[in-house]
């Protein structure tokens, strides 16, 4: 057997097919099981970093993509082992599915002869992961190249999506005569033509007195801002996103109404003016992000175009016509046939994004909306900012203002806690230079604590702005709405400034507004991570959202 330093191993051409894509980073657990495929990611330029947990790594994964350059091939990686491994992160893998993101799951497993006889951990991974991935492989040997380039092609093709790859350990150690060749191009869909169809989207178009965008995650992954800006500027027309489109147009903007569909008092503002809509252009709109208010939303002689990168039978709401490809490049089609012509005669869409902002601005007294506020305008402008779920990303999500995509990032569909933080993580980690931000209910942060000590080793400074209610508040104004007694909602207070201190980073009580503003700002001069444990007190978001 030759040199182990320049003999091809199956786990090799996994890596290198990876690397090729332009993945530079891995996360996860690592065990016996997947050791040479860790081995092979770091000899293929592809740096792993261990996490506490595999549900943080697939989220910091998550927050390196969202770093990327937009069109960018190179997924997500998660690294996990056999069993429990594979186990742990099937809340992440969901969350990925739902979500959009492109994530390739590397999980190791026993060779086939073997699992015969032997069922210690053992258990068929391919069949619990099969209804939350977009497809599952078995590697095998001999077919390892062209299974990598199924598995990035899927990954990416349509709405992105997770794929799982579980490597026999034999497969990954062995060596092999493969050749992990060049990587097939990806060719971006064009518009599929409806014939004379188009013509009446554009007789609707430019006869629509009230047309309105609703935009959301296959927006923000195709890259089409720039295409969405252009479209609602060039032909005055307002845009509302979800929260995952957030700032695919500035939402500076006065054509902007911001990101909704989880906030029942912004609802009260935008779900009239979506049914007031003559012609709505939804673009890479997707409802899973939606809570039930947004099931058939539109007027019933509204006309509905969905661009829309794949066919939807979601069955949430109605459609008129689709217009299936690449949104980017149909949305430049469509307004450069369109139009100019006056829109909104009645400023409705003006009155309603001043309404808006009465609702999700201006507040008084301490707690948390005045917290949000003012840590959106004492922050650059270029902050990135992540959200636990829970009631404060409901309402920060309302009062937080982005300027571009991929810059406010959430569990928005499968809405998992413990996400904030170690997508916060990832994003820092490959863009070092962006100034990230962290927002976690105290429930949420206990449940990620260990992560702190993943920020310490990898060195990213990023600023966790914990919410400190003692109480799982979203659940608990459910309960009493419900008229339900108090049960199973309310727990006791953690020190979270001398944990974040005592795991290597800073931490500070905060109690006001002046004292958030300077703790914040000399966050941003630290080289460790920050935590500002803000205390609002139970039922502090009664009313905001």
């Amino acid at each position: 057997m030759s040199d182990s330093n320049t003999r091809t191993t199956g786990a090799d051409i996994i890596a290198r097919k990876l690397a090729a894509s332009g993945a530079d980073r891995a996360f996860g657990i690592p065990g016996g099981e997947v050791l040479a495929l860790l081995e092979a990611l770091e000899r293929a330029g592809i740096s792993f970093h261990l996490a506490k947990h595999e549900n943080a790594a697939g989220f910091m994964a998550e927050g390196v993509w969202h770093a990327k350059p937009e069109g960018n091939r190179a997924p997500a990686i998660l690294l996990a082992t056999v069993g429990p491994g594979v186990a742990n992160a099937t809340n992440v893998i969901a969350n990925a599915m739902q979500d959009r993101v492109p994530l390739i799951f590397l999980t190791g497993c026993i060779d086939g002869a073997e699992a015969d006889t032997y069922t210690h951990q053992v258990f068929d991974h391919q069949q619990m992961l099969r209804p939350i991935v977009k497809a599952s492989f078995r590697a095998n040997a001999g077919s390892l190249d062209a299974v990598m380039d199924k598995a990035l092609t899927i990954a990416f093709e349509g709405q992105p999506g997770p794929v799982h790859i579980d490597v026999p350990i034999a497969v990954a150690e062995n060596e092999t005569d493969e050749i992990a060749r060049p990587l097939p191009p990806m060719v971006s869909p064009a518009m599929q033509r409806p014939g004379p169809e188009l013509a009446e989207i554009l007789e609707a178009l430019n006869g629509a007195e009230r047309p309105l965008v609703i935009a959301g995650v296959d927006a923000v992954n195709d890259g089409a801002s720039e295409a969405i800006t252009a479209l609602c500027l060039m032909h005055n027309i307002p845009i509302v996103t979800t929260y995952k489109g957030k700032g695919l147009l500035d939402e500076s903007h006065e054509l902007s109404l911001g990101g909704h569909g989880l906030s029942p008092k912004s609802d009260t503002v935008v779900l009239p003016l979506v049914k007031r809509a003559d012609v709505v252009i939804l673009a890479g709109y997707d409802p899973i992000e939606m809570r039930i208010g947004w099931r058939d939303p539109f007027a019933d002689d509204a006309k509905v175009i969905d661009v829309t990168p794949q066919l939807r039978d979601h069955g949430v709401h109605r459609v008129t016509h689709t217009l299936r490809g690449s949104i980017s490049g149909t949305l430049e089609q469509l307004y450069a046939a369109m139009d100019v012509r006056p829109r909104w005669p009645n400023d409705e869409a003006a009155t309603a994004r001043a309404e808006l902002q009465a609702m999700f601005t201006g507040f008084k007294t301490w707690g948390p909306g005045q917290a949000f506020e003012m840590l959106s305008d004492i922050l650059p402008d270029d902050t990135v900012m992540t959200a636990d779920a829970g009631a404060h990303r409901i309402l920060v999500s309302q009062v937080w203002q982005s300027k571009q995509p991929h810059a406010v990032l959430q569990s928005t569909a499968l809405c998992t806690m413990g996400c904030a933080v170690p997508l916060a993580a990832g994003f820092k980690l490959a863009n070092p230079d962006a100034p990230v931000i962290a927002f976690v209910g105290d429930a949420g942060m206990e449940m990620g604590l260990g992560e702190l000590s993943t920020l310490r080793d990898l060195k990213t400074p990023v600023i966790i702005c914990v919410m400190v209610d003692e109480e799982l508040a979203l659940i608990e104004i459910k309960q009493r709405r419900s008229q339900r007694p108090n049960a199973g909602v309310e727990f006791s207070g953690t020190d979270f400034p001398s944990v974040a201190r005592a795991m290597g980073g800073e931490g500070y009580w905060i109690d006001d507004a002046a004292t958030l503003a300077q703790a914040a700002t000399e966050a941003l001069k630290k080289d460790t991570f920050t935590v500002l444990a803000c205390r609002i007190g139970r039922h502090a978001y009664d009313g905001t959202f």
